[in-house]
């Protein structure tokens, strides 16, 4: 599923009317989606209140299809008109009007206190006052409009009755608010929005999303996105270029399948390097994510010292104990690593992942620079070190995962996107890509999908971007954005959580973009789960590691 502009959008709205799919024919689909969407949100519908806020373009004539159809269902249901519509030229209204539809009128209603009474009593409110054609800021009696729609919402009170030592049970927003392709003030291409718009709780668009959805703030307003199909007919193509969604449907397709008779070889071999004495829930984090994901085989190498705390936590791992330094690791530890993934021995695992929790000690440096090939010469005659190759001593590295302080230590590195395996998988947070590409945090938050995209190409590596809407960027252009948005998300060790799951994907036979997108995805669906059962404040890390089974199972 593709994210369109709006001229895209425009373009193939115009393609279908011009092979006989008529404007009308979309309308009237995209009011009988809205109406769908609310009857399936408020059961039973018979007696319920809607108010359906109409602005004169084809926005507002999708929200009157919607308002007749609930009509239809035995709602009550009042249309509020920002301007007259002529029932001669429209028959749109003409439809609504005679299905039992009040309508009233903006200029009918100057001082604006029926549109108050009307939202303070309403169950749901369909915003579709302005479509994908609008831009804020919101002006003139549209402004009116969602200014005293605001002032309603802030009369209705709450329940009198106030439990002291019981709070009370969540219940479903009244009213619903319901955006029709998007909040009336939202900029479609840029996500900018005014601040006087209606936040949604629930955001219906049509045909494909706009990229407006994803991009904040106007993200914040969009609530659950849903997109509906309007009919267009198949053969009419959405573009096939540019970045696309990721959806339960794409990621099915790409998960291994688990006969009865299958072993745990069947699955993969998941090395991960991580860990370190200030950092030791990041190993724990990333392997428990991977077991988690489906891998068949988990083996963390870590600090010796490390090993007596974690595990009693996670027994279900191999380990590989390596040689440190006060807890963290250095150079001599690529010997006992090198054993097991390059020489006689190696248990040839499928992936690996490098990163969580190592530090950014000069011992973990020198770890790193000779995980790589590198090592550190005797000062010149300048002042600079001289990097040169070690002969003979790095391994073949398996299809690798490189994540947290992995990051930070590569961008010390001159070229060192040209040391790692074809096809690396990059997490970085925005702070971290800010290192490897010389930029701000500010910069590449400003700039999240070309800078995403521009470095995957120069690269030759998968860029995962993490942050609100995950991106997913290929070296070929390819680009796909998770859709999931989730403040419980920002806590220490998600990320590491997020690179576990990845690399127990690409360790069961995924190529790495399926890989990278398959695990952005789980990961953020078992953040939905997780905020269903607790809510936004206080999602820990290991809650999202152990949701990965259920969201797995959610789409499967």
């Amino acid at each position: 599923m593709r994210i369109l502009s709006v001229s895209e959008v425009r373009a193939l709205e115009s393609t279908a009317d011009m092979a006989g799919y008529s404007y009308a024919q979309m309308m009237e689909q995209a009011g009988k989606s809205l109406a769908i969407a609310v009857v399936q949100r408020i059961s039973p519908l018979r007696g319920r209140r809607v108010l359906v806020l109409v602005g004169p373009g084809n926005n507002g004539g999708d929200g009157l299809v919607a308002a007749r159809l609930l009509r239809e269902s035995g709602a009550q249901v009042t249309a509020y008109l920002t301007s007259k519509r002529d029932p001669e030229q429209d028959t749109v209204f003409k439809q609504t009007q005679a299905s039992g539809v009040t309508m009233v009128y903006a200029q009918d209603d100057p001082q604006f206190e029926l549109l108050t009474r009307l939202t303070s009593q309403a169950h749901v409110i369909l915003d579709s006052l302005l479509g994908i054609g609008s831009s804020p800021p919101l002006r003139g009696i549209i402004a009116d409009v969602v200014r005293n729609v605001k002032a309603g919402l802030a009369q209705i009170t709450a329940d009198p009755l106030t439990s002291l030592n019981r709070p009370p049970k969540p219940t479903a927003p009244r009213p619903l608010i319901v955006a029709v392709d998007g909040p009336s003030g939202l900029d479609f291409d840029s996500g900018d929005i005014d601040p006087l718009a209606l936040k949604a709780h629930l955001t219906v668009t049509f045909a494909t999303p706009k990229w407006g959805h994803f991009t904040l703030p106007g993200a914040e307003y969009v609530g659950e996105l849903l997109v509906a199909d309007i009919g267009i007919p198949k053969h009419i193509e959405i573009p096939n270029k540019g970045t696309a969604i990721a959806t339960p449907e794409i990621v099915r397709q790409w998960l291994p399948t688990r006969s009865l008779d299958a072993h745990k070889g069947a699955f993969g071999k998941a090395l991960i390097v991580a860990g370190s004495v200030n950092y030791t829930g990041a190993a724990l984090l990333a392997a428990s994510a991977a077991v988690r994901a489906g891998a068949g085989l988990v083996t963390l190498a870590i600090p010796n010292l490390l090993h007596p705390a974690i595990v009693p936590a996670l027994p279900e791992v191999t380990y590989i104990l390596l040689p440190h330094t006060l807890g963290v690791l250095d150079g001599h530890a690529m010997g006992p690593l090198t054993e097991k993934i390059g020489g006689e021995n190696s248990l040839a695992y499928s992936a690996m992942l490098v990163g969580p929790g190592l530090g950014h000690t000069p011992e973990t440096v020198a770890f790193m620079r000779r995980l790589f090939g590198l090592e550190t010469g005797k000062r010149g005659t300048g002042f600079a070190p001289r990097e040169t190759k070690t002969a003979g001593e790095r391994p073949t590295l398996p299809p690798l995962v490189v994540d947290a302080d992995g990051l930070n230590i590569l961008s010390d590195i001159a070229e060192w996107q040209k040391l790692l395996p074809p096809e690396t998988i990059l997490t970085p947070h925005p702070g971290e890509m800010a290192r490897l590409t010389g930029k701000t945090t500010a910069e590449v938050q400003a700039n999240r999908l070309r800078i995403a995209q521009t470095s995957a190409a120069a690269w030759g590596h998968i860029v995962v971007l993490k942050g609100a809407f995950t991106i997913v960027a290929a070296p070929d252009g390819k680009t796909m954005l998770s859709p999931f948005a989730n403040p419980g998300l920002a806590s220490a060790g998600t990320g590491d959580v997020l690179a576990g799951t990845i690399v127990a994907l690409r360790a069961q036979g995924l190529e790495a973009f399926q890989a990278a997108v398959a695990g952005a995805y789980l990961h953020g669906l078992a953040g939905e789960i997780v905020r269903e059962r607790l809510g936004t404040a206080g999602i820990a890390a290991s809650d999202v590691a152990r949701a990965l089974p259920e969201a797995v199972q959610r789409i499967t």
